[in-house]
């Protein structure tokens, strides 16, 4: 498949991300002509969301041992496996513009953000190793790894108008699951424990947050609509709409009602210490 159907596979009568993308893109044009290249390269020279996407990620995950033309191939392919998976990064990168205060352009998102970058190359990689195609998967996989610090297996399932934020040291095991509408921050871990081959990772509901360096372990689900306070160590179940902290981590209170939306992190503090 070539790039024409990356392009037949977008959305084309109404697509207000792809619009404002196009636009923020033209502004940066205009403010600094230096990156015009750049800015064409990776946006203005497309005439889909999905072609300009596919286009950043692989310029992004280049190698001289696979180049950036065939991990676009890779894309295209996926896009065959996977339709939905432009739909979902639109969905991404709405979630990210609404809940990050520090972002007020889709295009500094879809350019720049790491995090952003990180979840559209696991929706490349999951819909390659669902087809069979695990060796491509695993070196995309190794690629994201080392260019977004950021360590998602190729087998995890990832809903939409997922925000992950700054990213670094973000790891999801094989069998983990994380639902929609979720926010997750940096230095978060969804592992395992022990090495049993079975389902051993977690499972987070729809609209949870979790901040920063919290870690999950095992096949417990986090309920809809939790908290996870930062630098928390989950190990049993939570339940829906609570906020959990500490190590190991307990109910401290009620959460938000979208947490995920609200990007609230602080926590109840007990005056009695």
């Amino acid at each position: 498949m070539t790039t024409t159907g990356i392009k037949s596979a977008g959305l084309h009568t109404i697509d207000p991300v792809w619009d404002a993308i196009r636009a923020g893109a033209r502004a940066v044009v205009d403010a600094e002509p230096a990156l015009g290249g750049f800015v064409y390269a990776n946006v203005l020279n497309h005439d889909s969301f999905e072609m300009a996407l596919a286009f950043r990620l692989a310029e992004r995950l280049d190698h001289p041992d696979v180049s950036a033309d065939l991990i676009r191939q890779a894309f295209a392919d996926a896009l065959i496996f996977r339709p939905e998976i432009g739909a979902e990064a639109r969905a991404d990168l709405a979630a990210t513009l609404e809940r990050d205060p520090a972002l007020h352009r889709a295009v500094d998102c879809f350019l720049h953000f790491k995090g952003y970058h990180a979840i559209q190359t696991h929706r490349l990689t999951h819909a390659l190793w669902s087809a069979g195609r695990r060796d491509m998967a695993y070196f995309l996989q190794s690629r994201a790894s080392a260019v977004f610090q950021v360590d998602i297996h190729p087998a995890a399932r990832i809903g939409r108008g997922i925000m992950l934020d700054h990213a670094t040291g973000f790891v999801v095991g094989e069998t983990a699951t994380i639902g929609d509408n979720v926010s997750i921050l940096q230095g978060v871990t969804l592992g395992g424990t022990g090495k049993a081959e079975e389902d051993r990772h977690p499972k987070i509901g729809n609209g949870v947050l979790i901040g920063a360096h919290a870690t999950v372990l095992g096949n417990i689900r986090i309920g809809e609509c939790a908290r996870v306070g930062a630098g928390s160590v989950v190990v049993k179940e939570v339940p829906p709409r609570v906020t959990v902290a500490g190590v190991p981590a307990k109910v401290i209170g009620q959460a938000a009602p979208q947490p995920a939306s609200a990007m609230d992190q602080l926590v109840p503090v007990d005056p009695t210490g």
